[in-house]
């Protein structure tokens, strides 16, 4: 019976995850939380605690799911450039059935200056993305692809700055090919010349 439950719980966080993700913390009130979720008022309490706490959670789903997507297609990439253009347009394009745009984003702009949870869970989500275009972009410099004038952590960083850039813009009706015409031009920065 416990595996059900977790099976279950897990089932209820991704609804509540999908939502706050599409209207954000403040917007989302417990009675959209249990209709969206269908469960009882009383079992979300029982198992989440309260908004709070549920959102925080919601949070970590979010993150996880993000950081083992881009890890698996970056992996699975053949060049150090392929993984980086798979991480750009995993950010642009998202997925099938989720909202547009990234929650972490949404999150820290909508609370990361007044709640210092969310803060922390931003910032250590967007060093992740950056640990990870880190570790992409020394496997390009190390294998002749990328150049060496900056190091590897610099250009995460600005490149993760781009990124973040997408996402709010991916929640917006800005075209496709805009976004995509960016996220080139953003990589330009990799490029080799006379280093």
């Amino acid at each position: 019976m416990a595996r059900s439950k977790e099976f279950e719980e897990n089932a209820v966080l991704e609804k509540a995850m999908k939502l706050f993700w599409e209207q954000g913390y403040e917007k989302t009130s417990m009675n959209d939380l249990v209709e969206c979720m269908g469960i009882h008022r009383r079992s979300l309490y029982d198992t989440f605690t309260d908004k709070r706490t549920l959102f925080l959670k919601a949070m970590d789903r979010f993150e996880d799911r993000i950081s083992n997507r881009l890890a698996a297609g970056a992996k699975q990439s053949n060049t150090a450039l392929e993984a980086v253009e798979f991480v750009f347009d995993f950010m642009i394009n998202g997925e099938e059935d989720t909202p547009p745009g990234c929650m972490l984003v949404n999150s820290a702009v909508e609370l990361g200056i007044r709640d210092a949870d969310v803060d922390a869970k931003a910032k250590e989500a967007f060093a992740k993305v950056e640990r990870l275009l880190e570790e992409i972009i020394a496997w390009g410099q190390r294998n002749g692809e990328f150049t060496k004038r900056h190091d590897a952590k610099a250009l995460a960083e600005v490149l993760h700055n781009a990124l973040t850039g997408l996402r709010v813009m991916a929640r917006t009706s800005v075209d496709k090919a805009k976004l995509r015409r960016i996220a080139k031009l953003s990589m330009h920065i990799l490029e080799k010349a006379a280093d």
